[in-house]
């Protein structure tokens, strides 16, 4: 889906240029700061200035034939040296926004809700909307005991041992529409505990708030 399509009709356009403004807000509100020196996706033709077709971008970067849900898992879980340079991948509840050099595209996530959580001991940062291409967390490549829990039904929707990505996240797909309670434990037996919102659309997708103790 694409953001940057032209309508012959005024009203179209208005229509169009108030969807980009709200995509730039989107793009705006994902709080990491840039990852160091990072490198585009393994054929994905360099940094050099790539088509300008908005339906190019997920080719441009190795991405094309992948929904919301495929590059998600593939994006958060690249080495940090390894993620494209100048590509911006918001996620936010109802969409995945992307964008780089001028070019923005939405695709719709799926059916379950995405949030990528940084469990910390000693530092961490203020974030709302994961940004898969620049988000870093204090605890990279770390086993954790991983449990989500339904707090209206009290069922278990997750009970799992979990690596830490190279970005020191670890994502979640978990039921929509709810209040999942998330505990998380480390190898040591310190733990911390979050509940995450599943139904509201602004809704946070990055969570960094659990410090283990």
């Amino acid at each position: 889906m694409s953001f940057t399509h032209r309508s012959t009709t005024p009203a179209g356009r208005r229509a169009v240029t108030a969807v980009s403004v709200a995509l730039a807000a989107v793009l705006a509100l994902a709080a990491c700061a840039p990852s160091p020196s990072p490198s585009p996706l393994p054929g994905a033709g360099g940094a050099a200035a790539p088509s300008q077709a908005p339906g190019a971008l997920l080719a441009d970067y190795g991405l094309d034939g992948m929904d919301a849900r495929q590059i998600i898992d593939r994006l958060d879980a690249l080495p940090v040296e390894d993620r494209p340079a100048g590509l911006i991948a918001s996620v936010r509840p109802d969409v995945l926004a992307l964008s780089d050099q001028g070019r923005e595209l939405a695709l719709p996530m799926p059916e379950e809700f995405y949030v990528s959580i940084a469990p910390y001991r000693s530092q961490t940062h203020d974030c709302v909307f994961h940004s898969l291409t620049t988000c870093l967390g204090e605890l990279p490549d770390e086993e954790f005991r991983v449990v989500a829990t339904d707090t209206a039904t009290g069922t278990t929707v997750l009970d799992e041992t979990r690596t830490s990505f190279d970005n020191g996240f670890i994502g979640l797909w978990l039921p929509r529409g709810t209040q999942i309670e998330v505990l998380i434990t480390d190898g040591a037996g310190r733990s911390a505990s979050a509940t995450v919102d599943t139904a509201a659309l602004d809704s946070a997708s990055c969570l960094t708030t659990m410090r283990l103790g």
